[in-house]
C-alpha cells in the first residue's frame, strides 16, 4: 500500500473541461491534488497560459497533447510545452524514432531554464480501443504486443516512458525496468461508469500493476462532490 505523500503524488486528475470549470476545480482540489492533466478540450481553450495559472498554484501539470506530427514540428512544439512550465508531455509512439528523438531536444533545449526537465511519455494504443477497434485501422497483431512494440521504440529513443492502459501495466513494467514512467488512463474507482473506456481498471489494481501513477477525470469531475471523489481514491491506494 501506499503512504498519503505517495497516494496524492500518483493521481493525475484530468481536467477535461472549460476553463472557468478547470480553475474552480483547482481551487478546489488546493492542497489535496498534486497533479493536474491539461489535455486538448481545456489546452485549446485556454492556451498555454491556463498551465502557467496552474503552475502558479504549485501544482504539477501533465500536458496530454499527445503530438504527432514531422520531427521539425515536433521539436519546437515540445520546446514551447516546455517552457510554458509542463512537467509531463505526451507525444504520440506511431510517430516513430526521429520524432521521438525531436521532442527529446525540444524539452532539453529549455531544461537549463527550469529546475527539472519535462519528461516525455509515449502514447501507445488509445484506452478506448478494442481489439476489434484496432483491427479497422490496420492493426492486425494483439493490442499488449502493438503497446509493446510502441514502447520499445519510443522508450530507446527519448522517451522518459509510455501510456499505456491498466490491463498492459504490468506487462510494461516487466519489459521497462524500474525507472521507466508508466501513466495509465482509463482508471476506473469500483462502481463507477466506464463511459468511453474500454481497458480499465481500479485505481488500487492499476497501481499494483506496476503503474507510475493514473489519470483519473470524469469520476472525479463529475461528482456530487469532487474533492471527496479524489479523497477516496487516495485512501483506496492507501488500503483503507
Amino acid at each position: 500500500m501506499l503512504t498519503d505523500d505517495q497516494a496524492r503524488d500518483a493521481v493525475i486528475v484530468a481536467l477535461d473541461c472549460s476553463a472557468q470549470k478547470a480553475l474552480e476545480t483547482a481551487r478546489l482540489l488546493s492542497g489535496h491534488a498534486r497533479w493536474l492533466k491539461v489535455g486538448m478540450t481545456l489546452f485549446y481553450a485556454a492556451g498555454p497560459s491556463i498551465v502557467e495559472t496552474f503552475k502558479s498554484q504549485g501544482y504539477q501539470v501533465f500536458l496530454d497533447l499527445k503530438l504527432f506530427d514531422i520531427p521539425h514540428q515536433i521539436e519546437g512544439a515540445a520546446a514551447s510545452a516546455a517552457a510554458c512550465g509542463a512537467d509531463l508531455l505526451s507525444i504520440h509512439g506511431l510517430g516513430g524514432a526521429a520524432m521521438a528523438q525531436a521532442a527529446r531536444r525540444g524539452v532539453e533545449s529549455q531544461a537549463a531554464e527550469k529546475p527539472a526537465c519535462c519528461n516525455l511519455v509515449a502514447i501507445t494504443v488509445l484506452t478506448s480501443m478494442s481489439e476489434e477497434d484496432a483491427s479497422s485501422v490496420g492493426i492486425e497483431t494483439p493490442i499488449a504486443k502493438e503497446v509493446s512494440r510502441l514502447a520499445s521504440l519510443a522508450c530507446s529513443n527519448g522517451a522518459d516512458g509510455i501510456v499505456c492502459s491498466p490491463q498492459e501495466a504490468q506487462a510494461m513494467r516487466q519489459l521497462l525496468g524500474s525507472q521507466a514512467r508508466i501513466v495509465c488512463p482509463g482508471v476506473r474507482p469500483q462502481g463507477a461508469q466506464m463511459g468511453d473506456q474500454s481497458r480499465v481498471a481500479t485505481p488500487l489494481v492499476t497501481l499494483k500493476a506496476g503503474a507510475s501513477q493514473i489519470v483519473v477525470g470524469r469520476p472525479i469531475m463529475n461528482a456530487p462532490d469532487p474533492l471527496k471523489a479524489f479523497e477516496d481514491i487516495v485512501l483506496e491506494l492507501q488500503g483503507q
